[in-house]
């Protein structure tokens, strides 16, 4: 079942990924609604379509007007959501609805948005199976043994320059700049495994062991998006600042 998932859902990623538009959009807007209805299922609410309509609402906004509309709709509908559903469901809202944000407006940028988003799909990729294959090689400390007992240091060190390398070697042929892509892919890396450590806190602090079952053999959505979710804001807001709006890879 888990072989049979990756088969079907990865190759429709990066069909959608690498067809942009509306596809790209559909594919988030769905991702969203799910990480919405995790959320609310992961609160213990009776319904938790309600929340993943106002992840939806944040979606719509952001295709029809613009990631500042999006953040907008995060910020509005969050404060509305702490009364209405509560603290734990309201702070679902910017967690999953900013990463959202940032991978619709990091795919339709003008030129570099198809190799930004491959970027730091690789960078994320490099980082989970480097961090695997050198904690299982190497072993040793434990990262945080109280949040994720598996994670040690040097699985997390590896993931980091694996994760990073992969962008570098993006950038060499894609003819950017292997130093400025591996820099940002260090950090881009980082910041993924604070939210695959985060996504783990949650959990554990809930008491569950998957974020729930939205995809057969995998678990939640949240179980493997957590990098991206913080990751992708992180990638969008240094694409801004990036000099000449040069991409990601440099």
């Amino acid at each position: 079942m888990r072989a049979t998932s990756a088969l079907v859902l990865g190759p429709l990623a990066l069909v959608c990924m690498w067809v942009g538009g509306t596809a790209w959009d559909l594919l988030i807007g769905v991702a969203m609604a799910g990480l919405g209805h995790e959320w609310a299922t992961l609160a213990k609410r009776d319904h938790a379509w309600p929340l993943a309509a106002v992840l939806l609402i944040v979606w719509g906004m952001s295709v029809l007007f613009g990631p500042l509309a999006g953040i907008e709709a995060v910020l509005a509908l969050g404060l509305a959501s702490w009364p209405v559903f509560g603290r734990f469901d309201a702070l679902g809202v910017p967690y999953a609805g900013l990463g959202g944000i940032a991978l619709l407006w990091l795919r339709h940028r003008p030129g570099a948005g198809l190799v930004d988003v491959f970027y730091l799909l690789l960078v994320i990729w490099g980082t989970d199976i480097g961090a695997y294959l050198v904690g299982r090689l190497i072993g040793g400390r434990k990262l945080a043994p109280s949040i994720s007992p598996g994670k040690t240091v040097s699985g997390a060190v590896g993931g980091l320059v694996i994760g990073a390398l992969c962008g570098a070697l993006l950038a060499g042929f894609t003819l950017g700049e292997p130093l400025t892509a591996f820099g940002v892919g260090l950090a881009l890396s980082a910041v993924a495994q604070a939210g695959d450590l985060l996504e783990s806190a949650i959990k554990r602090k809930l008491g569950v062991k998957d974020s729930g079952r939205t995809i057969p053999g995998h678990g939640g959505l949240f179980d493997r998006l957590d990098g991206f979710l913080t990751a992708a804001p992180l990638a969008a807001l240094l694409a801004v600042c990036m000099q000449g709006g040069l991409g990601l890879w440099g």
